[in-house]
């Protein structure tokens, strides 16, 4: 009932904003007469603000159409490799010369957990330069429909080995927070088999790993509320009015109000700065709000079984951790993995994965000798500053690069 009753708000809510967004530019366009009366700034900045703050987001594109490779500018093609009903893994292919030298393969693991993969954007974008960049683009749940069936964790981890079968050999994995866990059991799994395309290193950046250690506030959510709760309370059916009608999901409006409880504080201090920044005329920090927010702001639905899997599995049992994980019966045994170099990224500031969670991959995988694993804690680093930003860009991304380089 609470997602039918969203879709009516936002209903209500479609013609206010397009008509706070019309006025917004009819007081600063400068071809308007109304852009010259006094206040018109500040009126504009709030009739702005208002749009932006009551507007429904979308699926922001990735928008990269160029990369440059050793100073040159190359084309970038976005396109679909292979399409699941709940994901497409897609390849950034460079329009590069065929003499050119083969540039390591990368499969970049997305997380499903409330963002579109484009909040990886910055990620990919910094990748591209020295690496063949493949990247999984999952489906909002509600745009899939109850004839495709469910979606569970083990679903995950059966995706992840297929891509990683699809694009072996040569391949290295880069899973960013919550994929660490499917991403370290697919591999397992297939090392436990003796599958031979298994990828060359696996890289794990912020993720929950064992979220006993260091719990943050996320973990604390999980563990001091009940399984039943989350059952009764988050998980809701997709109104009839999309493809997915009557899909059970964890719906992206109550995730969005969730990332937004967990800093309250620093969000409107966010938006009365970009109010103050429209009423002082400086475009560029405007528009650095606005780039934001659009990526921020725009959430999908999950999976109600893969929703709720997770938070058993991963956050209330710690089944990883404790060796107690199955997936269709079989054990996930990390200690098997002995050819797949490991790499583990977290960030010293990081609230969302504590310290020493992705660190403990290492301890499960003992099968990797010592001279094939390296970890690596950013000083001065939040969750998003791992995979994006300035530390991502000049610190992170290169230790990554030559980490493969090494291992590859």
């Amino acid at each position: 009932m609470l997602y039918h009753l969203h879709e009516m708000q936002r209903s209500f809510l479609t013609p206010l904003m397009q008509w706070a967004d019309a006025s917004s530019k009819l007081f600063s366009n400068p071809v308007s007469p109304f852009a010259h009366t006094p206040f018109s700034q500040r009126i504009a900045a709030g009739y702005e603000l208002m749009y932006r703050l009551g507007k429904d987001y979308e699926k922001p594109a990735f928008g990269i159409d160029s990369t440059v490779v050793d100073g040159n500018e190359v084309r970038v093609i976005e396109r679909t490799v292979l399409t699941r009903p709940f994901c497409r893994l897609l390849h950034f292919k460079k329009d590069l010369d065929k003499n050119a030298a083969r540039q390591p393969k990368v499969l970049l693991v997305a997380p499903l957990s409330g963002h579109h993969a484009t909040l990886l954007r910055d990620t990919v974008r910094a990748l591209l330069t020295g690496h063949d960049v493949y990247i999984t683009d999952w489906t909002d749940a509600r745009m899939v429909p109850l004839s495709d069936g469910p979606f569970h964790l083990d679903d995950y981890v059966y995706y992840i080995q297929d891509f990683i079968r699809l694009l072996s050999p040569d391949l290295h994995v880069i899973s960013v927070c919550q994929p660490t866990v499917p991403v370290l059991a697919a591999i397992s799994l297939m090392a436990s088999a003796h599958d031979p395309k298994l990828p060359k290193t696996m890289t794990m950046m912020g993720g929950p790993i064992d979220p006993r250690r260091s719990p943050t506030a996320v973990n604390d959510l999980a563990t001091e509320k009940s399984f039943s709760w989350f059952e009764n309370t988050v998980i809701y059916s997709v109104p009839g009015n999309y493809p997915g009608a009557g899909r059970r999901v964890y719906p992206g409006f109550l995730q969005h109000a969730g990332f937004i409880a967990m800093n309250p504080g620093r969000h409107a201090q966010s938006h009365r700065e970009f109010y103050n920044h429209l009423v002082a005329g400086d475009d560029e920090p405007a528009e650095s709000h606005r780039q934001f927010y659009n990526e921020y702001n725009a959430v999908l639905d999950m999976p109600a079984e893969y929703y709720l899997d997770t938070i058993k599995t991963v956050f209330q049992e710690f089944r990883l951790p404790q060796g107690t994980w199955k997936v269709g019966g079989q054990l996930v045994r990390p200690q098997d993995i002995t050819t797949v170099a490991l790499f583990t990224v977290e960030g010293e500031l990081d609230d969302i994965s504590g310290a020493g969670q992705t660190q403990a991959a290492h301890e499960l995988c003992s099968g990797i000798p010592s001279a094939m694993q390296q970890d690596f804690v950013a000083p001065k680093c939040g969750h998003y500053g791992i995979f994006s930003g300035r530390r991502w860009r000049e610190v992170i991304c290169p230790k990554i690069g030559e980490f493969i380089q090494k291992h590859g």
